[in-house]
């Protein structure tokens, strides 16, 4: 029998109203999402690694897998396609049929159901490229699926790379050059070498975008080489590619449903759902840094009881909390990271409850084990601020990726001619 405080019922109460939000711009060639509430669990990777970011080469030798959950536990018609995009993740000029080899449409056939779980769902996984889609160009992709062969109804959209190696790269992670960022970011200078590449005009056919931890929110784009030296081009820049270090992700395993595991306070069920409550958390803004090896942010599906991970892993309702003495003004607080898509969304907003002096909020995740953070959110704006509940540390472990673009004159694409990953403790 579940049983719920009244701490927990108050939660309850005041977030039972709270759904998807459902306003994105779907038609927006540069945008990523999942648009339906009955899709949980999105994972796109690289190849046979979980926690691989979406760069694969054009030969193809590293697959893309997608895989999916619809809660609806039924079968529907899952179709998908590519599109080709620019550097800047506009729709470029070529057709479908320049830059894929096969069909421009596909259904998704790989389907199953859940067994031995409380929530049942249809598990969909799809693998790219395949015998029927392939993609012929490099540069930037969007991975856009759809139901019942309308395009316009999408379901959810991915964005991945595919490079054709031309260039190397090398790197040196310095402390910044500004002073009142010394203890708070991280600087990466690097430079591109294109020995056996012929290349006529850099600073206007080589574009440059760095992102932390394959975030493209996070993206500094389009800096022009600093210096060129024959077939060597510089970027070493004062206070160009900086980006706040963060602190390590918080986490929480929620692997089984047997016993508590890793920043699990209690787990209780019923007939029809597993719920966990969460440690209560604190504001680590002002705290100092504290290494613990993370994700970077991102959770992978597991199950420590079951063989099978992708079908006999449960739906968990989990409880998180978060003390503050009074309600932030002028914002909110937000569940952040992998888990919300990397976005702000109305269904991941905390609640302040005054009696408790602290934010509640309660959603959905499938067994695994995840990495969050707490966001902050000005009134009227959208982007996320992870400084004030975490706060920033010069020592704290990220990625960091370097793609490098290549438009010749007359061209009427952008090539991905370079791309690495690269990790802040290798100083």
């Amino acid at each position: 029998m579940k049983l719920i405080t009244p701490f927990l019922l108050a939660i309850t109460l005041l977030l039972g109203f709270v759904a998807t939000a459902q306003s994105d711009d779907v038609s927006r060639p540069n945008w990523e999402g999942i648009y339906k509430d009955n899709i949980k669990s999105v994972r796109f990777y690289a190849g046979g690694s979980l926690l691989s970011y979406p760069i694969t080469t054009l030969q193809g030798s590293t697959p893309m897998v997608l895989s999916f959950d619809d809660l609806d536990a039924d079968v529907k018609d899952y179709s998908y396609t590519i599109i080709h995009c620019n550097a800047d993740w506009t729709v470029s000029q070529l057709s479908s049929l320049e830059y894929i080899d096969g069909f421009e449409t596909e259904d998704i056939l790989d389907y199953e159901y859940s067994f031995n779980t409380l929530v049942n769902y249809t598990h969909y996984q799809l693998a790219l490229p395949n015998e029927n889609m392939a993609f012929t160009k490099s540069g930037n992709y969007l991975l856009r699926v759809f139901e019942d062969n309308d395009q316009e109804n999408v379901v959810l959209t991915r964005r991945f790379v595919v490079v054709d190696t031309k260039v190397t790269i090398e790197y040196e992670i310095e402390r910044p050059s500004v002073l009142s960022k010394v203890r708070s970011h991280q600087e990466i200078d690097f430079s591109i070498n294109h020995t056996g590449f012929q290349i006529r005009n850099p600073r206007e056919e080589v574009k440059v975008v760095m992102m932390q931890n394959g975030r493209w929110s996070t993206a500094v784009e389009d800096i022009k080489p600093l210096f060129v030296k024959g077939s060597t081009l510089l970027y070493d820049y004062q206070d160009k590619f900086v980006f706040p270090a963060g602190k390590e992700f918080r986490v929480v395993d929620l692997r089984s449903t047997r016993y508590r595991t890793e920043n699990v306070k209690r787990l209780e069920n019923d007939q029809d759902m597993y719920y966990m409550y969460v440690f209560t958390d604190k504001k680590r803004g002002q705290l100092p840094y504290l290494f613990e090896k993370d994700i970077n942010g991102k959770y992978v599906i597991e199950n420590q009881h079951e063989s099978n991970d992708d079908l006999e892993s449960d739906y968990i309702t989990t409880f998180f909390t978060l003390t503050e003495d009074e309600p932030l003004r002028n914002g909110s607080i937000y569940l952040y990271g992998d888990l919300t898509d990397w976005q702000i969304k109305e269904e991941y907003k905390m609640v302040y409850i005054e009696e408790e002096q602290g934010y509640a909020l309660k959603t959905l995740l499938k067994q695994g084990y995840y990495n969050y953070a707490y966001a902050y959110v000005e009134d009227d704006k959208s982007e996320a601020d992870m400084s004030l509940m975490e706060g920033n540390w010069f020592e704290t472990e990220n990625d960091y990726q370097i793609l490098v673009y290549y438009r010749p004159f007359g061209a009427r694409y952008d090539h991905l001619i370079g791309a690495i990953t690269l990790n802040s403790l290798h100083w």
